[in-house]
């Protein structure tokens, strides 16, 4: 069978590095192609390249046996290549809709014409999102929706998708399966990039295992295993390291209540909810996507104002304390680790150390008021090797790293801080095995140390497997806790729910 589409010997090179070296990689008519690897392996960098975003430094693309050059996006679209990126590519000042038909090439549209069509589109993928919405007032969930809608409105007839169910809830994901089946029925071949290695095993046809840069192996799914494949990807197993069962895990004994919240409410979603967070714990909270769990969190740490009259109470160390923007709240301690990385956690254009430093101002930790070239090095080392970043050296820019270690930095630039609260919301979106495992480990000694923490995470293996506490979110309100040694999936899932 003649492949649809092929890259042939590809190798990218940034600054003489090379993120891709002399891969080939094909893809059949009708099939779901899982490529798989750690964060820094090269999935991203080669499918770019297919896709027209980046340019091989050598090799060649093949589109249904013949040669084809792809020198932008638009020039890969028009032959029927669409990319999902992990980090949504849409404009948040439109509406949904807008975003939709944004390349369609009719010079001119009825805007009410286009949120029929939008609703009418939306509804037949059984995605509930609004397309008279802003994208900017969307979460990073139905963002991720519409990106696959808009992909899915060109009839491409290859789809890339770069962790498309990392923000959905269990539900949309068992949507989104089912529209790749559609897809796949029409003849559309997808290749599906995710760490969620089930998700990989449950839906492909054939795997490919990347590991720095290098193809490790190609085979179809049936011959793997998650241990096969975790094997490919790091060159160990770790399957007792990653949501291990631990009967005999001790809980954390509570130690002083560093948050207390009571009838915290902002605009119906956050609703009268009540909470508190100790000492040397982790408390997880999980939630449907629109419980509320994010919004609540970022109350708390000034990123959004509660209602003004009514809106509850906060209290820090015994103090009752209003945050109108973040930094008073950095200044006490307070650090949210955002759930949005690319919007919210970090300077894509500034280094690595600038990034690392700037967090450090921010938290008072510097020396001096003036920016000291060594400090910001000698801070960026030392964090670059608790978190094993893998970049060239504190001097790259943050945004040609992968997702994964642009996650370790926004985790450094909060940590440098020094808080005593810290709130990771979805500190594992988009992180390969091998870095769950680290942050994992940091989230931990964190606890060790006596710091409080807050884990928020649509993903329940990880609440069961880090939290000493668990609360659930439903619509606005935290509606149950658990004990982290008798808590299990179904009754979770069931409090989340009804």
């Amino acid at each position: 069978m003649t492949p649809i589409l092929e890259l042939r010997n590809g190798t990218k090179d940034y600054r003489g590095v090379s993120a891709v070296k002399d891969v080939s990689f094909t893809l059949l008519p009708g099939e779901v192609h899982a490529l798989l690897g750690e964060n820094g392996a090269g999935k991203s960098t080669l499918t770019k390249m297919l896709a027209g975003v980046v340019q091989p430094t050598a090799g060649e693309v093949f589109l249904d046996g013949g040669q084809v050059s792809l020198p932008t996006p638009a020039d890969a679209l028009s032959k029927g290549i669409a990319m999902v990126y992990q980090e949504t590519s849409l404009v948040p000042s439109l509406t949904v809709a807008q975003n939709l038909y944004l390349t369609d090439r009719k010079p001119f549209h009825r805007l009410r014409g286009i949120y029929i069509a939008g609703q009418q589109f939306l509804q037949s993928l059984n995605f509930h999102v609004d397309p008279t919405a802003l994208v900017s007032s969307l979460g990073a969930g139905q963002k991720q929706m519409v990106e696959i809608a808009r992909a899915v409105h060109h009839n491409a007839r290859v789809i890339i998708f770069d962790e498309p169910t990392a923000t959905l809830t269990p539900e949309e994901k068992h949507q989104f399966f089912a529209l790749v089946a559609r897809l796949r029925q029409r003849g559309v071949s997808i290749i599906f990039i995710s760490h969620a290695l089930e998700e990989a095993l449950q839906i492909s046809d054939r795997i490919t295992v990347m590991r720095d840069g290098e193809h490790v192996i190609t085979a179809p799914t049936s011959s793997f295993d998650r241990d096969k494949i975790i094997s490919a990807m790091v060159g160990r197993s770790l399957s007792d390291e990653l949501y291990g069962a631990h009967p005999d895990r001790a809980v954390r004994r509570a130690g002083n209540k560093v948050l207390s919240v009571q009838n915290l409410s902002m605009n119906n979603v956050v609703r009268n909810t009540s909470f508190s967070v100790f000492a040397g714990q982790i408390t997880g909270v999980f939630g449907l996507i629109g419980s509320g769990r994010t919004e609540a969190a970022k109350v708390v740490a000034g990123v959004l104002k509660r209602d003004f009259f009514h809106g509850g109470e906060v209290r820090l160390d015994g103090r009752s304390v209003r945050y109108r923007v973040p930094r008073p709240a950095v200044k006490d301690g307070i650090i949210y680790v955002t759930e949005d990385r690319k919007q919210e956690g970090f300077f894509e254009t500034m280094s690595i150390a600038e990034n690392i430093h700037m967090g450090a101002l921010a938290g008072g930790q510097t020396r001096s008021t003036t920016i000291s070239m060594r400090e910001m090095r000698e801070i960026a080392d030392e964090w670059i090797k608790a978190l094993s970043v893998r970049a060239i050296n504190g001097d790259a820019r943050v945004i040609e790293l992968s997702g994964g270690n642009q996650q370790k930095v926004v985790v450094a630039k909060a940590l440098v801080q020094k808080p005593k609260l810290v709130i990771f919301d979805e500190p594992t979106r988009g992180v390969d095995v091998g870095a769950i495992a680290e942050i994992h480990a940091l989230i931990n000694r964190l606890a060790d140390d006596g710091i409080a923490v807050m884990v928020i995470s649509s993903y329940l293996p990880e609440v069961l497997h880090l939290s000493d506490r668990i609360l659930v979110c439903r619509q606005g309100r935290i509606v149950e806790e658990f004990d982290g040694r008798n808590a299990n999936e179904e009754t979770i899932m069931y409090a989340a729910v009804h």
